[in-house]
């Protein structure tokens, strides 16, 4: 059975994802329609026999790159498509290839083109719920939906050329602070880094975009620390935090890269709640958010600024909450290295 996967949701879905494709596999042949963005988590993956680029912003926009993703599609003589991703465009990609088979959640504005429709399990981890598309008959015991990711011998170079020689005694804790939401941004990772640094060995992780905040981070630290900003692949950035004693973030991708590395995790939630099904699976991970405020969550993503302009969901989790959980995790013994 040859099956197909469209995710070209956010960098995180294509993470949570990987459950789904590991299910299938033990099916038979599993292609992937990724975007450019988040086909390179894909790479070394046992699971995925190919990757098909659905570059909807520039190569593949308009009817004619529609058309192109739609031969590679044809190609493939699919058994069956799983819509991880609900857009009425990938619906109709899934429907104009002719696989007969078109299985996506009740809940997606694709849904009319779809031939089978699986429930979106609210009460579920995201990471179930995509699972549950090629499994609807059961929910999947916790080891079925745990992430996975494969770094190779280029992302492990990259780390061990940034990382340097490993002559520091103290645990690598690795920090991201950013987010493409404004509101999920954590504003006191310099305070943190100036508590953690004596016990810690930091790197910021981050796109290129974040290479300034993370050099403020770091010289707010007496001690220094890596700024792997802007500097690494997406897998090579799950390397680094796989060889993290744990990571701290906000509900964002390196959250999910953690969870596929099973690297323990201080999760930052402020507009949003775990039970939105995005919160952290990797073992001994810690979930810090206000929860005394009425007001939360007040957006399924995190919008640009607080609607009531007090943002206290972030303002009011100080430095000291989450420096208690670092020395929490880094002083409880795990089997992670």
């Amino acid at each position: 059975m040859v099956s197909i996967v469209i995710q070209t949701s956010f960098l995180g879905d294509m993470v949570l994802t990987t459950p789904l494709i590991a299910a299938l596999a033990e099916r038979g042949p599993v292609d992937v329609v990724a975007t450019p963005a988040s086909a390179g988590l894909l790479a070394n993956n046992p699971s995925v026999r190919a990757v098909i680029l659905y570059d909807k912003r520039r190569a593949s926009r308009g009817v004619r790159g529609f058309g192109r993703v739609l031969h590679e599609l044809r190609k493939r003589r699919a058994d069956a498509i799983y819509l991880a991703q609900g857009s009425v465009r990938s619906a109709a990609l899934a429907f104009a290839a002719g696989v007969h088979r078109r299985v996506g959640f009740r809940t997606s504005a694709g849904r009319p083109l779809y031939s089978q429709t699986v429930p979106y399990r609210r009460d579920l981890h995201h990471a179930a719920r995509l699972w549950q598309l090629a499994t609807p008959e059961r929910d999947p015991a916790p080891g079925e939906i745990r992430p996975r990711l494969y770094p190779g011998a280029a992302e492990r170079a990259a780390v061990d050329g940034l990382l340097g020689p490993a002559h520091d005694p103290r645990p690598l804790v690795a920090l991201a602070p950013g987010s493409v939401w404004a509101t999920k941004r954590w504003p006191y990772y310099k305070e943190l880094a100036r508590a953690a640094a004596a016990d810690a060995r930091l790197a910021v992780l981050g796109s290129a975009d974040d290479r300034a905040l993370a050099e403020e981070i770091l010289a707010a630290s007496s001690h220094g620390g890596v700024n792997a900003a802007g500097r690494l692949s997406l897998l090579a950035s799950a390397e680094l935090i796989g060889r993290a004693a744990l990571l701290v973030t906000n509900d964002s991708a390196p959250q999910h890269l953690a969870s596929a590395m099973d690297t323990p995790t201080v999760a930052i939630f402020g507009p949003t709640v775990p039970e939105f099904g995005f919160g952290p699976l990797a073992p001994h991970s810690i979930v810090v958010g206000h929860a005394a405020l009425d007001c939360r969550p007040c957006d399924r993503h995190g919008p640009p600024a607080c609607p009531l302009g007090h943002w206290k969901c972030m303002r009011e989790l100080t430095a000291d909450d989450v420096s208690a959980r670092v020395r929490h995790l880094l002083s409880t013994p795990t089997p992670h290295p």
